[in-house]
């Protein structure tokens, strides 16, 4: 891809590789990021050959910044600006994907990179890994679902403190919450997100499909209810074999 592209996008064998590619200002999230990252996403969501998908940044020093703030206010209007979102829901179309997402971060991981982060289902990070949601700092709430994907991966006392507070988190308290499940050196971060995903790409892609449409939709639901949908899940597994 020309270098102009803010994501780059690959296929490794069954593994659709995406890469946030602004690494001059840490690859913060513009809009032509947000609409590139929206099209790879979909390709790769819906090529039967891509089995699980990587997601990292490019560059040393992170993941993603956060927000590039210098393009605040520079819709044409609100009413352009919400149907714009509308028309291409990167943030919805993350959690619609029913294949494993792995993200491989590393160094500044702000804002949309945490979000995004959130967002997958395995999570690499480099030892030396900061996560930061700086919104309220910025008299702004998080607008990518941080308010709810991070309660929901690390606790309310610990989301608190980082929406609130501003309070950064090393990579060793991120694994300890659960934010990360692995810590690598920098240096092989990446490598170890896409041997992770070449794992989960091995797998029947059914039942990754049906094991995370249940636990996302279980989350909602009364144990009772939930434990119902695993046992409908599973026999519709059973009956198209």
């Amino acid at each position: 891809m020309p270098d102009s592209d803010v994501v780059l996008y690959e296929k490794l064998g069954a593994v659709g590789h995406l890469v946030l590619n602004r690494p001059k200002v840490i690859n913060a999230f513009n809009i032509q990021m947000r609409d590139e990252l929206y099209m790879s996403l979909s390709a790769a969501n819906d090529d039967p050959e891509v089995r699980a998908i990587l997601i990292s940044g490019a560059g040393d020093r992170g993941f993603c910044a956060g927000a590039d703030l210098s393009e605040f206010g520079t819709a044409p209007s609100q009413v352009v600006a919400r149907r714009v979102r509308w028309e291409r829901d990167l943030w919805g179309l993350f959690m619609s994907i029913r294949k494993p997402l792995v993200a491989a971060v590393h160094g500044f991981v702000f804002g949309s990179g945490v979000e995004i982060t959130c967002l997958c289902d395995i999570r690499i990070a480099s030892d030396d890994a900061v996560f930061r949601m700086p919104e309220a700092a910025l008299s702004l709430v998080p607008a990518a679902g941080g308010t709810q994907t991070l309660s929901r991966n690390v606790g309310l006392g610990e989301s608190m403190n980082m929406l609130l507070a501003n309070s950064p988190m090393n990579a060793q308290r991120a694994l300890s919450v659960g934010l990360a499940h692995r810590l690598v050196s920098k240096k092989f971060v990446l490598d170890e997100g896409f041997a992770m995903a070449e794992v989960l790409a091995a797998l029947d892609p059914r039942s990754i499909a049906s094991a995370k449409q249940t636990i996302q939709t279980g989350l909602d639901m009364p144990i009772d209810q939930g434990i119902g949908l695993e046992r409908r899940e599973t026999a519709k597994l059973i009956s198209s074999r």
